[in-house]
């Protein structure tokens, strides 16, 4: 049997509520006590019993961190990256519990004994059911990625519209008029966001848009291949394709190089997010940085401070999008 709270209480001459007290950091304990109780804590290699701990402050020491889908549309990258930046700043106390909210009939089963705060990855306005939800049961609530209208919550997300748009007014300065656009997964944000910039590009370089060129993705590599297919089957076949994230860029490129073409000198492909492997694809993938690692680890960041009531405010924090240049894409001559 380990050591406990009462072990150490005995030793240290105290009750062990005071050490109890003490471990946890509260103000009522001086400072002296403190340092003495966790340095004896240290060195009976005391490991604090959280289903205790838990009973006690109310507790569960779980925070959920909940994306729209993690099934359909959430590619492996962006899974990755977003529960690598939350992970990093989750001190060790917490378990961080993953989920996707198509895996619940109802949000029951998400209260505040369940779970101390949420970071939730937003990618669709039907996510609003949850937000709703989980303010109404006042758990600390951080939302990533989607702009909301509500002006209480935490909102932290890149400005993915004026990122695409970069991207396509980079195409077309360097000679590229026939555009196309694989688009993401139907109903999510993002997707209408880097639209919106694609289109804004051609609106200001008073271009026509050709709407055969608009071919719809699902942000996995598997279908980037699939729609860089439907786009080469046109009679036209565009000199440059926007892939609204590198999956389907890279899946572009696979099927660009099955029917002959090499890149970027007979097409030029681009991305959208800047993954860990895009700097290693042959040729290195042009694409727009959108940095989702830094608003998963900013919102994690948000979330421990709503938590500990450093906090009560809500606020809105963008995160630029940078454009990276690389050899995906050439010069129309």
């Amino acid at each position: 049997m380990g050591v406990t709270i009462k072990d150490i209480a005995k030793l240290a001459n105290v009750s062990h509520t005071t050490v109890s007290r003490a471990l946890n950091d509260s103000p009522l304990i001086k400072e002296e006590t403190k340092d003495k109780i966790k340095a004896l804590a240290k060195q009976l290699n005391y490991v604090p019993d959280y289903n205790a701990k838990s009973l006690v402050l109310q507790k569960s020491y779980t925070i959920g961190l909940f994306f729209t889908t993690i099934n359909q549309g959430t590619s492996p990258s962006f899974f990755y990256e977003t529960v690598r930046g939350v992970n990093s700043v989750i001190t060790e106390d917490y378990n961080l519990v993953v989920r996707g909210i198509d895996a619940y009939n109802d949000f029951s089963a998400i209260n505040d004994k369940r779970f101390d705060g949420i970071i939730l990855m937003s990618q669709s306005d039907e996510d609003n059911a949850l937000i709703y939800s989980v303010l109404q049961k006042k758990i600390p609530l951080v939302v990533l990625n989607r702009e909301l209208e509500e002006n209480s919550i935490i909102n932290i997300l890149s400005d993915d519209q004026v990122g695409s748009f970069k991207a396509v007014k980079y195409l077309i300065e360097n000679g590229h008029r026939n555009i196309a656009i694989i688009e993401g997964k139907e109903g999510f944000k993002s997707t209408k966001e880097r639209r919106d910039g694609f289109l804004k590009a051609f609106i200001d370089h008073k271009l026509p848009v050709t709407k055969e060129y608009m071919v719809r993705g699902n942000y996995d590599m598997e279908s980037g291949y699939r729609a860089m297919e439907q786009l080469l089957s046109l009679q036209n076949v565009p000199t440059a394709v926007f892939c609204s994230n590198d999956d389907m860029a890279v899946g572009a490129m696979k099927a660009a190089f099955e029917n002959g073409l090499t890149v970027p000198n007979d097409i030029s492909i681009m991305g959208f997010d800047d993954i860990g492997f895009s700097n290693y694809t042959t040729p290195a993938l042009t694409t727009v940085k959108r940095p989702i690692e830094e608003v998963s680890r900013k919102g994690g960041e948000k979330l421990l401070e709503l938590m500990d009531k450093q906090t009560d405010k809500g606020e809105k924090m963008y995160i630029n999008t940078e454009l990276v240049i690389r050899d995906s894409v050439c010069k129309r001559k």
